[in-house]
C-alpha cells in the first residue's frame, strides 16, 4: 500500500509512505517512523499544513522490564525512538517497581523528560513533564520498629535458605517499598537467568512470600513477584494502581502494557483494574507490535 488516507474532521491526513514488509524489529520500526504521524500533512480545503495528530484523552502506560526492555537491560535505540514517536499520537507514561535511579539506568538519564509521566516504585514517586508531583515513604508509614522486625526475620529466612548460590544485597530499601531477593541483587546476568529457572522449578519466591504473608499479616502488606530474582513488599494499595490517581481525571482511556499480568505478578492489579484497558505483552518486540496495531 503506497498511500494511506485517514479522515480528520473537515480534512484528511495524507501519509505518502511506502510500507516495507519485514519481520525485522528494526526495519519495522523504521517503517513506522517513516510514516511520521507527528508530521503528517493535514489538508483542509486549499490549505496544507504540518502538525501533530494526537488522540486527546488517551494515555498508554508501560511497565519497564520485559515490556520496554529485556529484564535489567537497556532500552534499544529502536524502541526508544518508537516511544518518542508514539508520544506524538498518545500521551505516554512509564510505571515501574524499581526506583528512579534503576529505571533511568535502563531508559536513559533524561527519562523524566523523555516521557510524559514517569512513575517509579509503582507511582509512589511520580513525575509529570519532568516535575515531581507525588512522593510517599514506607518508613513513615510503617515506623522503624515494624520495619526492623520485618527485615530481621527476612534476613534470617534467607540465611537458612538452601539454594545453589547466594550473592549480596538481599533486601533493598526503597522510598515506598522493600525489594527482597533470595539470591541477592548483586548476582550476574547469567546467575540471574539461572535463578529464574531454578525458582520456576522449586518455587523459592512463592514459598517465601507465603511465609512472610502469614508471619506479618498484622502489617497489611502486599507481596508482588516481579522480574527474575526478587519480589516487592509494600502496604496494601501501594501496587501499580497507585499511579492511576495522577491520570484518571485527565484521561478517559488508560491503556496499560505489562508482562507480569498474572495473579501474583507485579502488573496484575493495574492490568485487572476497571480503570484501565490491560494488554499482556511477552517482549519489547510484542509491545511494539501491539502499540502499532492499536495506535498507529
Amino acid at each position: 500500500m503506497l498511500f494511506q488516507q485517514v479522515g480528520l474532521r473537515s480534512g484528511v491526513i495524507l501519509l505518502g509512505c511506502k510500507l516495507i514488509s519485514s519481520s525485522s524489529f528494526k526495519v519495522r520500526t523504521e517503517r513506522i517512523t517513516s510514516i511520521r504521524l507527528a508530521n503528517a500533512l493535514i489538508v483542509r480545503g486549499n490549505k496544507t499544513e504540518m502538525g501533530p495528530v494526537k488522540k486527546e484523552g488517551v494515555i498508554a502506560l508501560f511497565d519497564v522490564d520485559g515490556t520496554l526492555t529485556p529484564p535489567r537491560k537497556d532500552v534499544s535505540p529502536e524502541m526508544f525512538k518508537f516511544m518518542q514517536d508514539l508520544r506524538q499520537v498518545v500521551t505516554v507514561g512509564v510505571v515501574g517497581g524499581s526506583d528512579l535511579v534503576k529505571i533511568s539506568e535502563q531508559l536513559g538519564k533524561n527519562t523524566i523528560y523523555d516521557y510524559d509521566y514517569v512513575f517509579s516504585e509503582n507511582g509512589l514517586v511520580a513525575y509529570k513533564n519532568g516535575v515531581l508531583i507525588g512522593n510517599q515513604s514506607l518508613k513513615s508509614h510503617l515506623g522503624e520498629e515494624k520495619l526492623k522486625e520485618f527485615i530481621n526475620f527476612t534476613l534470617h529466612y534467607i540465611a537458612d535458605l538452601d539454594i545453589p548460590i547466594k550473592r549480596g544485597t538481599f533486601i533493598e530499601f526503597r522510598m515506598g517499598m522493600l525489594n527482597v531477593s533470595p539470591i541477592g541483587r548483586n548476582c550476574s546476568y547469567e546467575e540471574r537467568c539461572e535463578f529464574e529457572k531454578y525458582d520456576k522449578e522449586h518455587n523459592i519466591r512463592p514459598k517465601m512470600v507465603e511465609v512472610l504473608r502469614e508471619k506479618f499479616a498484622h502489617l497489611n502488606l502486599t507481596y508482588s513477584i516481579g522480574g527474575q530474582i526478587s519480589f516487592d513488599v509494600f502496604p496494601q494499595g501501594w501496587d501499580k494502581t497507585f499511579c492511576l490517581q495522577f491520570v484518571e481525571k485527565e484521561f478517559s482511556e488508560i491503556h496499560f502494557f505489562g508482562d507480569k499480568t498474572y495473579k501474583g505478578g507485579n502488573d496484575h492489579e493495574i492490568f485487572e483494574s476497571e480503570k484501565t484497558i490491560g494488554h499482556t505483552v511477552t517482549s519489547p518486540e510484542d509491545t511494539f507490535r501491539q502499540c502499532t496495531e492499536l495506535f498507529l
